[in-house]
């Protein structure tokens, strides 16, 4: 009798883990789960040379977390692998500026948006035909971009007469360019900056007039209301209290942050 009970308590609180909303079980076990991308300059990035996580988002989780009470853990994602790791419960929110697409939309619950960046373009010092943003919709240009990113349907709805080239990976879009095998690849103005920082060989094109203003927030699972609330809270309170736009200064990210 004593080993039927027993098992039946085991069967009780399995099974009311498993129902846990998010935020119950990131109190209980005190640690938050943030994914990541850690090759997003200014947002969530390995530094190299130290191998030190940076960014505005890796800042800010930190802060969260410190809201919460809880332990922060940053686990590795991408922009391809996105909706999985949200929805097979990976992590309990993404956190590298997440653009607000309508493909995301329909999996995922996106939060107030806190950044907001137009499309730029990265193209070769050495290239002479793109020098300006009208030079790339233009028969035998070819425009890379990465699978998973909004980029993809974008330019698919964008582009007339140029080429489009879509890579397995955003590593691959330097690498196409760099290689003269494409002309330009498009980006956003955290990744642009960095280029233009770190590639001797990578010149920024800066559209002339607003091109695609995408909001960026965060990302957690559909039917969390608990977690999103705080979360909302959160966003809130540091655009309110200026938390936000001191993390955007201090990750030269100002242009792009949504204070108000």
């Amino acid at each position: 009798m004593a080993r039927t009970f027993l098992i039946f308590l085991m069967t009780i609180t399995l099974t009311t883990s498993l129902f846990a909303d998010a935020l119950s079980s990131i109190l209980e076990s005190k640690k938050i789960r943030v994914c990541i991308w850690p090759e997003y300059y200014g947002i969530s990035y390995i530094d190299p040379r130290t191998q030190e996580l940076i960014g505005i988002d890796i800042d800010l989780a930190k802060e969260f977390a410190k809201e919460l009470g809880v332990n922060v853990a940053f686990k590795e994602s991408s922009f391809a692998s996105l909706i999985k790791d949200i929805t097979t419960k990976n992590c309990d929110i993404a956190m590298f500026a997440i653009g607000h697409t309508e493909e995301r939309k329909k999996y995922l619950s996106l939060t107030t948006p806190h950044l907001a960046s137009d499309v730029y373009a990265i193209s070769s010092k050495s290239n002479r035909r793109i020098n300006v943003w009208e030079d790339i919709d233009k028969a035998g240009v070819v425009v890379a971009v990465a699978k998973g990113t909004y980029h993809v349907s974008l330019m698919q709805k964008s582009l007339k007469n140029a080429q489009l080239l879509i890579v397995d990976s955003l590593h691959a879009r330097e690498q196409e360019v760099e290689a003269g095998r494409a002309d330009v690849f498009m980006s956003d103005y955290p990744f642009g900056i960095r280029m233009v920082e770190e590639k001797e060989w990578a010149k920024l094109i800066k559209p002339t007039s607003v091109f695609h203003m995408m909001p960026y927030g965060w990302a957690i699972a559909q039917n969390e209301p608990a977690l999103l609330e705080k979360v909302e809270s959160f966003i809130a309170a540091i655009k309110h209290d200026g938390r936000l736009l001191s993390a955007a200064k201090q990750h030269h990210l100002e242009p792009i942050v949504l204070s108000e």
